[in-house]
């Protein structure tokens, strides 16, 4: 696996201080150097462009100015950095770019998205389905935040009959993770879910774990971009079901392991698959435990709008008189990222 070693844009602005690459053929070329990634330099020339160079062709570049190289451990160093022969040196000699996780890496901002799917059956039946859901997060050196919210409705009946909700269910999470290394981090979650046709009036949960991240957006160049993230924690969960009879518990604690993993192909950077799963089997009772997962994937449509399409399945083990284990979600919508 190749290392990717992206060098910040934003070298030097005047004339007076343009970067300026030698080749190997004799020839050169002045301007703005941008990313190295992938073997390749991406350069602004005042002449030509925006222009990819292998570095394995290029001789020299200078560009007098300190640089804030990122480590694999995520700690920083500013420092000037040069390209001589297709290696990157800075002033005390060769970097090794397998310990080099980024240079001059982004500011860190907050991303989100927001998703909305809708579809209507007129007919014979009638039948309609919404979903909402919208997610934020941050990423700083050490730490890591991400929040989701989730509403879920439908209804369907017989054309001049009456309705019947077939989903009513709302979900709030939150989620800190801390990094004491490049991979391992502990975490503290928080989550809140409402389900009417599971006639659960709250279900109440709080955790903590530890987990490691085995792939961030790594590039392995025969297939694409891969992310997979493990955690295995405890949670306590407190739940109140309309109707609930004495012999059910309202609050227990479980065991938890979940898994996320990512994939961006190598030929688009706009679809994006992904596979969530999360189990929690109770302490005391193990036969007793929930699950949830999903499958699907993201592709850009235009600008920041994408298509979504994925399945959703929760599972409880144990459910309220009456109702099924198992719950499916078949959601297809148009969302925003940002």
């Amino acid at each position: 696996m190749k290392a990717i070693l992206m060098v910040g844009a934003a070298l030097l602005a005047g004339a007076a201080f343009a970067d300026k690459v030698t080749l190997k053929s004799g020839s050169f070329l002045t301007g703005e150097a941008g990313l190295i990634q992938e073997g390749k330099l991406l350069f602004k020339s005042d002449d030509l462009g925006d222009l990819k160079i292998d570095i394995a062709n290029i001789k020299s570049i200078d560009a007098a100015k300190n640089h804030v190289v990122q480590y694999n451990d995520n700690s920083t160093e500013e420092k000037i950095l040069n390209i001589k022969d297709g290696e990157l040196y800075d002033g005390k000699g060769k970097l090794d770019m397998a310990n080099v996780k980024a240079t001059d890496p982004a500011m860190e901002t907050w991303h989100g998205s927001v998703h909305v799917g809708f579809n209507a059956t007129r007919g014979n039946t009638y039948e309609d389905n919404a979903a909402i859901e919208a997610n934020v997060n941050r990423r700083w050196e050490k730490d890591r935040l991400n929040a989701d919210f989730g509403y879920y409705y439908g209804k369907q009946g017989k054309i001049g009959a009456g309705k019947e909700k077939t989903e009513d269910r709302w979900a709030i999470a939150a989620k800190h993770d801390h990094f004491w290394t490049a991979g391992a981090y502990n975490y503290e979650d928080l989550k809140w879910e409402r389900d009417v046709i599971q006639d659960l009036n709250a279900r109440y949960r709080v955790g903590l774990g530890g987990g490691y991240q085995w792939l961030d957006n790594s590039v392995f160049e025969s297939t694409g971009k891969w992310s997979f993230k493990q955690e295995l924690g405890v949670n306590y969960i407190n739940e109140d079901y309309e109707n609930n009879d004495d012999e059910k518990k309202s609050g227990f604690c479980a065991l938890r392991y979940g898994h996320h993993l990512g994939y961006i192909p190598k030929w688009t950077d706009g679809l994006k698959f992904f596979h969530n799963l999360e189990i929690l089997p109770e302490v005391d009772e193990w036969e007793k435990f929930l699950a949830n997962a999903d499958v699907g994937f993201t592709t850009k449509l235009i600008y920041d709008f994408d298509l979504i399409a994925k399945i959703e399945w929760d599972y409880n083990s144990q459910p309220a008189n009456d109702r099924k284990k198992s719950d499916y979600r078949y959601i297809v919508g148009l969302g925003y990222q940002w």
